[in-house]
């Protein structure tokens, strides 16, 4: 609605996890460096946490793109399954046909894609966002999948992604076994105050804009103690102060509009 007005080519603060919007604050490519670190030098589990909305799956998209051809990957975005339906998933997501195989059977093909991959001098990664929903036994047949391997090298990477309960759930003496094979870790943290005003500006540019919208210093400081640093909240907020400035036929975002975008977002009389 407000693409016109203020000359953008796109929305900037679409909540979809797009890798162009990436900012990479220090710890957003701290977090990055980490994946990437582990997938290429094979360390088997890889784990990245943070907070709901701090940007792991954008992290994650990027991350893909960057790793390219020579890698097959499978991202499961849902893990909220019985343990055959997991196997299937995964199976799937890979691109294999599965249909009407048991769970054994299952890995069994799964097992034949990657000594394929290996036959192709190409690695498979195994990606689990929301890691936090699988139960103890799921974690348990995700670690088994790691036990395929040949004589010197392991035949799948996994990253579990998740909120900072699976950090709590890895501490679980049942899952002890899992948690010692985990050797690369990252745990993302909110923006800065400083960071919070290069985030929205980048994403402006990145959308297109030349000087217009833009962010009073005060406005920039209320959209940081709303959202904490929690980059999906800083979207949220910023796309109603925009929508606020349109109807409004402002080009200057200040600190009472933010106001009104966190009310309309909470629903609330005063803020």
């Amino acid at each position: 609605m407000y693409l016109d007005y203020y000359g953008l080519n796109e929305p900037p603060f679409d909540i979809t996890p797009n890798p162009r919007f990436l900012f990479f604050s220090a710890k957003h490519r701290e977090a990055f460096n980490h994946l990437l670190y582990g997938i290429r030098e094979r360390k088997g589990f890889v784990q990245l946490t943070g907070e709901v909305g701090a940007g792991k799956t954008t992290i994650c998209r990027a991350m893909l793109e960057q790793l390219g051809e020579s890698f097959a990957t499978a991202l499961i975005i849902n893990p909220v399954l019985d343990a055959d339906q997991l196997m299937k998933a995964i199976a799937m997501e890979f691109g294999l046909s599965v249909k009407g195989l048991d769970r054994l059977e299952t890995v069994a093909a799964i097992n034949q894609f990657l000594l394929q991959q290996v036959e192709h001098q190409k690695d498979a990664v195994l990606i689990i966002d929301e890691s936090q929903n699988l139960t103890n036994e799921l974690l348990e047949h995700v670690r088994l999948l790691s036990n395929l391997e040949t004589d010197d090298r392991k035949l799948l990477q996994i990253v579990l992604m998740g909120q900072p309960e699976l950090r709590d759930r890895l501490n679980d003496f049942s899952l002890r076994q899992l948690r010692q094979r985990i050797t690369v870790r990252y745990h993302l943290r909110p923006l800065t105050r400083a960071e919070v005003g290069q985030y929205v500006h980048h994403r402006l540019q990145v959308s297109g804009a030349k000087g217009a919208p833009y962010f009073s210093t005060w406005a920039l400081w209320r959209v940081f103690r709303y959202s904490q640093g929690i980059p999906r909240l800083v979207n949220a907020v910023c796309d109603k102060c925009l929508l606020a400035g349109f109807v409004q036929q402002r080009d200057r975002v200040d600190y009472r509009m933010v106001g009104v975008a966190i009310r309309e977002l909470e629903g609330k009389i005063d803020v």
